[in-house]
C-alpha cells in the first residue's frame, strides 16, 4: 500500500513557534524524506468556518498568510501538494454520507469536540457544522485515502473516530477505505509548546506567541519577558525548571552545538538545568541563550517569507494547482465509494436493462 501522508492547519491566523515546533518542522522532514507517495497539505478553511461563520474576511485574510508560512519553512510544491478545503466540494459530499455512520451521541463523547466546546463557550448553541468535524476531517483524511496524518496528542481521538469511520463503512458497504494511522511528535515537548506567559496554549488572540514572521527586536523582547519561576527572585536563588516557559522552548529547540556557539561555560542542557536548579544562575541569561537560538532558527523562515511576499499572484497560482491536484485524486476515491455503496445510478444502467 502506498504510505500517503495529509495535514494541514485552519486558517484563522498566522502561524506561530507553537505551529513551526508541533508540526511544521516535522512535515518538512517528511516531505524530504522520500518515504512517502503524496505528501497532502491542506489548509481547512471550511473547517475554520465552523466557529468563524461570521468572518469569512478573516479566513480569506488568512489562507495567503498560512501559504506563505508553508512556503518559508520549506514546504515545496514541487514535492507537496499544498490545497484550499474548500476548493475540493467532493469533500463536502464525503462528510454527508459519513453523517450517517455516526450518531450526534459519539460526537458529545468526542474528548476534543468536548474541550473545543468549553474553551468557545458553545454549551448548548454548538453549531451544526461544527460538532460534526470530526466526521469532515474523517471526509478529508479517507478522500486522499491517508495512511499517516501527523497530529499532537490533543487531535488523536479525531483520529480514533475517524478509523472508527473507516471500519463502519468498510463492514456496511466494501473494502474501499484506509485506517490511517496517528504520528505523533517525537520530541514530547513539541506535542503542544506553551506560550511565553507559561499559559498552556500558544494563541494569538491570548497575546502569548513568537509569529514566524517576527522581527527580530519583536522576538527578542517576547522572550525577554517570558514567564519563568516565579520563586526565583534573586539569582542565588534555587530555580524550578518543571512549569518554566524558557527551559521547556530549551527542551523543545537547544542542540549541543548551541552552547558551543552562544554559551561556552556550559556543554550541554543539563549542566545549565543544573546550575540553575542549585542556584546562581539569572533568568536573564538563559533568556539571552534562548534568544540567540529562536533567532538563529527563525532568522532564514523569514528571509524566504520576504521573498514570497513580493510574488503573491505565484502563491495563489501554486494553490490553484494544488487544489486541482487534490481534487483529482479525491473524484478517484468518491467514484469508488459510490460503486460501494450502489449509488453510481448511471454507471449500471445495463441494470435496469437498459
Amino acid at each position: 500500500m502506498s504510505k500517503i501522508i495529509l495535514t494541514g492547519d485552519r486558517p484563522t491566523g498566522r502561524l506561530h513557534l507553537g505551529h513551526y515546533v508541533g508540526s511544521l518542522k516535522r512535515r518538512v522532514e517528511l516531505q524530504n524524506s522520500g518515504e512517502f507517495e503524496k505528501v497532502l497539505i491542506m489548509i481547512a478553511d471550511a473547517q475554520a468556518l465552523t466557529d468563524n461563520f461570521d468572518n469569512p474576511e478573516k479566513i480569506r485574510r488568512n489562507i495567503v498568510e498560512v501559504a506563505l508560512d508553508y512556503l518559508a519553512v520549506g514546504l515545496n510544491p514541487a514535492v507537496s501538494t499544498l490545497f484550499i478545503q474548500s476548493q475540493i466540494p467532493e469533500l463536502t459530499e464525503f462528510t454527508f454520507y459519513y453523517m450517517n455512520l455516526v450518531s450526534v451521541a459519539r460526537l458529545h463523547r468526542n474528548p476534543t469536540v468536548k474541550a473545543e466546546v468549553q474553551l468557545r463557550n458553545f454549551e448548548e448553541s454548538i453549531p451544526t457544522g461544527f460538532l460534526c468535524y470530526p466526521i469532515s476531517q474523517a471526509a478529508d483524511i479517507t478522500a486522499f485515502k491517508a495512511t499517516t496524518v501527523p497530529v499532537g496528542e490533543d487531535q488523536l481521538p479525531m483520529i480514533e473516530q475517524t478509523r472508527e469511520i473507516v471500519r463502519k463503512f468498510n463492514s456496511i458497504y466494501s473494502e474501499v477505505l484506509v485506517e490511517p494511522e496517528a504520528l505523533l511528535p517525537e520530541n514530547s515537548i513539541c506535542m503542544r509548546l506553551p506560550g511565553t506567559d507559561g499559559k498552556a496554549k500558544m494563541s494569538k488572540s491570548l497575546g502569548n506567541c513568537i509569529n514566524l514572521e517576527d522581527e527580530p527586536e519583536d522576538i527578542r523582547q517576547k522572550i525577554m519577558s517570558m514567564y519563568t519561576d516565579p520563586l526565583h527572585i534573586q539569582v542565588s536563588d534555587p530555580g524550578h525548571v518543571e512549569g518554566n516557559a524558557v527551559f521547556t522552548y530549551l527542551d523543545a529547540f537547544c542542540r549541543t552545538e548551541h552552547f558551543k556557539e552562544y554559551l561556552p561555560e556550559y556543554h550541554n542542557l543539563e549542566e545549565l538545568k543544573e546550575h540553575y536548579t542549585r542556584g546562581g544562575l539569572g533568568d536573564v541569561k538563559i533568556k539571552k541563550f534562548l534568544n540567540s537560538i529562536i533567532q538563529a532558527e527563525l532568522e532564514p523562515i523569514r528571509v524566504r517569507r520576504k521573498e514570497y511576499e513580493k510574488d503573491i499572484a505565484a502563491v495563489y497560482e501554486i494553490l490553484k494547482k494544488g487544489s486541482e491536484t487534490a481534487r483529482e485524486l479525491v473524484a478517484e476515491t468518491l467514484d469508488e465509494v459510490k460503486r460501494a455503496m450502489k449509488i453510481n445510478y448511471f454507471d449500471t444502467m445495463s441494470d435496469f436493462g437498459l
